[in-house]
């Protein structure tokens, strides 16, 4: 058989023609996901205790959060964070391929039935619930090259300008 392609290069090129031509058909036939699932969809739940440090955002907003939130339709586990400053986060990972929409709504629901036992220095300020995604499908950078603009006005002009635009477009949380 390769003798005869070796002696015979036109027999060889409708071969190949023929390969090509079967990877096409393959190719329109096959279903393709623009972004397949490849991370659990996450709902972050954010908040801040003005003037407390982290011991105290521990014990009076993400316990009882926690408490509320835990359980909570097609969850796989939980994760949170206390800092100093008194920011407060609660991480909830979801089964992969459930509805972030679904899970966001749920993870709010639970978080709103909570809110009676926070601090009402935390409910002045909110506790915003979002749906996110673990990877980053997309990161920009902006910068100026003339020296009159620095970083500052460069991130005001970005916050202004543009991020509300960004923030519109259908799928993008952050």
């Amino acid at each position: 058989m390769f003798k005869n392609i070796l002696k015979k290069p036109v027999l060889a090129t409708v071969i190949s023609i023929l390969i090509v031509i079967a990877g096409g058909l393959g190719l329109l036939s096959l279903p393709i996901t623009t972004y397949p699932d490849i991370a659990p969809p996450m709902v972050q739940v954010s908040t801040n205790y003005t003037g407390a440090n982290a011991e105290v955002v521990l014990k009076s907003v993400i316990a009882p959060l926690e408490e509320q939130i835990n359980g909570v339709e097609g969850m796989t586990y939980i994760t949170s964070t206390a800092s100093n400053d008194g920011n407060a986060q609660i991480k909830v990972y979801f089964e992969l391929g459930y509805d972030p929409d679904m899970a966001a709504v749920n993870v709010q629901n639970r978080v709103s039935a909570a809110s009676s036992k926070l601090p009402s220095a935390v409910t002045t300020y909110g506790v915003t619930t979002e749906k996110m995604q673990n990877t980053i499908l997309l990161m920009v950078s902006f910068f100026s090259e003339n020296p009159d603009y620095d970083e500052v006005f460069v991130e005001n002009y970005v916050r202004i300008n543009i991020l509300p635009e960004l923030q519109r477009v259908n799928g993008v949380g952050r």
